[in-house]
């Protein structure tokens, strides 16, 4: 993929969320601003405007002229500190955007004749903060508007997007579901935790809560969990997982993500292996057990070894 800019628009008064810090609201345990950054992890240049924070990751910072100026007045700040043929547009309170909507819109925007790709939500109305643009048009457009108007401050989006040739990309629910207002963020964060979703994300979230840059075969690991609990033991299974882990990252210090996710599949293997042994030898010998007591070598009364015992305690005089 040829390298890219992106523009991360996170100002704006959020009037409908009372003044709250939208950007920074966290949905599955990581602010909004993050989720968004980390679907455009590979861009050249990653460009913030908006009021500094913390960020998983490095970023470029700037503000819009003046502040609070609206979406083209913060597009043109962010448009200056950029060089790609390219650049990735996007809000900061995109919850639920994936690698997979960046893919689309970045190659959209690179077929012949086309100077941008915009996403188009379920009702068919146009997104243009989850968008892909050409620089060149980009900038040439931005400039009419403000020899038009005086400034960009103020002016609506459309005034951009209604110059420009777009391709249109319907990339569903998801990836155009935005957060304005709190029954937003509570839909979200539940949306998060529905069953087939909820695994997915939560190791997203503690990958990037770790610094993990790593594929993680969950299907993988589950299934060495469930071994080692059913042939080990309950307490197994967590324990087990973190050795896996352990062993996984010494025999790939130094290596990249891929030999990593490549250990961390060996490992799994060998200690499912080994679970399963424990688990054929326990059903072995249970039925050993089983065999043993109705084989007849037992007392009259059907009691194996009962008798020594009882010979045993009469030797030391026990009553």
């Amino acid at each position: 993929m040829t390298a890219y800019d992106v523009i991360v628009l996170a100002g704006g008064a959020a009037k409908r969320l009372g003044g709250a810090d939208k950007p920074g609201l966290r949905v599955g345990g990581r602010a909004l601003l993050d989720r968004v950054l980390s679907a455009c992890a590979d861009a050249a240049v990653t460009v913030v405007v908006g009021g500094r924070r913390a960020t998983a990751r490095p970023v470029v910072w700037t503000r819009e002229v003046p502040e609070g100026g609206g979406p083209l007045a913060a597009l043109g700040a962010g448009l200056r500190l950029t060089t790609a043929e390219r650049v990735l547009v996007l809000s900061a309170d995109l919850p639920f955007l994936g690698r997979g909507t960046v893919d689309a819109l970045l190659t959209a925007a690179g077929e012949p004749g086309r100077e941008g790709a915009l996403c188009t939500d379920p009702d068919g109305r146009d997104q243009p903060l989850v968008a892909a643009y050409r620089a060149e048009p980009l900038r040439r457009e931005l400039a009419l508007i403000a020899t038009e108007h005086g400034s960009l401050a103020g002016l609506p989006l459309r005034l951009l997007t209604a110059e420009l040739d777009l391709a249109r990309i319907d990339a569903g629910f998801d990836a155009s579901f935005d957060c304005d207002t709190w029954d937003d963020i509570a839909a979200a964060r539940a949306r998060i935790r529905e069953h087939g979703a909820v695994l997915d994300e939560w190791i997203t979230s503690v990958k990037n809560e770790l610094g993990i840059d790593l594929d993680v075969d969950t299907a993988l690991l589950l299934d060495l969990a469930r071994d080692a609990a059913h042939g080990v033991a309950r307490p197994a299974a967590p324990l087990t997982t973190f050795l896996v882990g352990y062993a996984a990252a010494r025999a790939s210090a130094g290596a990249g993500p891929d030999e990593a996710a490549a250990a961390v599949a060996e490992a799994a293997r060998k200690a499912t292996d080994l679970a399963l042994r424990w688990e054929a030898e326990a059903e072995a010998s249970g039925g050993e057990a089983a065999g043993a007591g109705s084989s007849g070598g037992g007392t009259a009364n059907g009691t194996a070894g009962g008798a020594g015992r009882d010979a045993g305690r009469e030797g030391t005089g026990t009553p």
